[in-house]
């Protein structure tokens, strides 16, 4: 079932060392005490949602609740968005030995701000609502950059415990090339990782 979706890549020290993949019952026994800061990292997919479920699932025991609020031994949950840069130009080949830069507008770059934002709030409202419905205490943030680099680096700011992703499950081709949010963080957070892996209908 759900417990079989889940693999947890854990990662302590330098780059060049190997993660070291812990069993889901491993996961599932993680102690109050030694985590409570959580992090789930979200984006619009359906994947990493389902991962937040999963999370909610398994995890509200050690995470602070309405009722346990005032109980220092239980932790929070932080949900992470992070938006893509917005370019201000784009260049198109503009034939044989050049490039042409297109640059936008003023009121593009307005607008494509304010769907992002639109967008970010629209995920977070969702994470909430997830959140909520169980009394977990989250909290949320949105981020702009690279999503590998962002969330490793505020994994680190935040001194999380626990780092949270979703796997899309990328063909090795797609992997090659792009590259994977959870192989990243998984050799560069500076704490363990669960990457959690959905159903395969959910992935195709």
């Amino acid at each position: 079932m759900a417990e079989n979706q889940a693999t947890a890549v854990m990662e302590t020290s330098a780059v060049e060392k190997q993660p070291e993949t812990m069993t889901e019952a491993e996961a599932l026994s993680l102690s109050v005490t030694s985590t409570k800061k959580m992090m789930v990292a979200i984006d619009e997919s359906d994947v990493s949602f389902y991962a937040l479920q999963w999370v909610i699932d398994h995890f509200s025991n050690l995470l602070m609740t309405t009722a346990a609020a005032d109980d220092a031994e239980v932790g929070m949950l932080t949900v992470v968005h992070v938006q893509s840069p917005f370019h201000h130009f784009a260049a198109f080949p503009a034939g044989p030995g050049g490039a042409t830069a297109v640059y936008a507008s003023s009121t593009v770059i307005e607008s494509v701000k304010k769907a992002q934002k639109e967008t970010s709030a629209a995920l977070l409202v969702r994470a909430l609502q997830m959140c909520r419905a169980k009394q977990i205490r989250v909290e949320t943030k949105v981020l702009e950059g690279d999503a590998k680099d962002m969330i490793c680096q505020a994994v680190e700011q935040m001194h999380v415990d626990l780092l949270i992703v979703g796997s899309r499950g990328l063909g090795k081709i797609k992997r090659a090339f792009i590259g994977s949010v959870s192989d990243y963080c998984a050799h560069h957070a500076n704490c363990p990782i669960l990457i959690v892996k959905p159903p395969k209908e959910m992935t195709k």
